[in-house]
């Protein structure tokens, strides 16, 4: 969770030609929400909204209104991009509810908390301690503060 309730949607990577687009890499499964021409995105440097957006090899090229040209879009490299919670399943799993939640198998054995929750294209990976990574696909339920997962036999050992 971000700035007063918002969650992190993205982030702008680096500047993209010279007319003022940007590379934004997506946390989100709703580009169509997110990024819809009209959208508007918090940042540390203020409001930004979407003028356009075309997906570009697993990421996003972004014009935002008022970043005209290369020298605008690099002040905001690395600048991440929040939004509010779009309202849907009970069953939607986000990220900012997941880091630091206990993990446990379905016997009740500990793995640690989660530390945090990395992008990958076959299934996010939550991050535990030691380096160990565990698909979302293996995530069977998530209460406040526990996450049960059901691991194949050997993938925590």
């Amino acid at each position: 969770m971000t700035q007063e309730g918002l969650l992190e949607v993205g982030r702008i990577v680096k500047a993209h030609g010279i007319r003022g687009e940007v590379i934004v890499d997506l946390i989100s499964n709703r580009p169509d929400l997110r990024l819809a021409p009209g959208s508007v995105l918090s940042s540390a440097l203020g409001p930004l909204e979407v003028l356009t957006s075309t997906p570009h090899q697993n990421r996003w090229i972004v014009a935002f209104r008022g970043i005209e040209d290369r020298n605008a879009a690099e002040t905001y490299r690395n600048t991440a991009l929040s939004a509010e919670p779009i309202e849907g399943d009970d069953d939607t799993l986000w990220v900012h509810e997941l880091i630091g939640s206990e993990v446990f198998d379905l016997d009740g054995r500990s793995y640690g908390a989660v530390e945090a929750v990395e992008a990958n294209p076959a299934s996010d990976l939550l991050v535990l301690s030691g380096d160990r990574l565990v698909p979302l696909v293996f995530v069977k339920t998530r209460l406040p503060g526990r996450v049960v997962i059901d691991p194949p036999a050997g993938l925590l050992d």
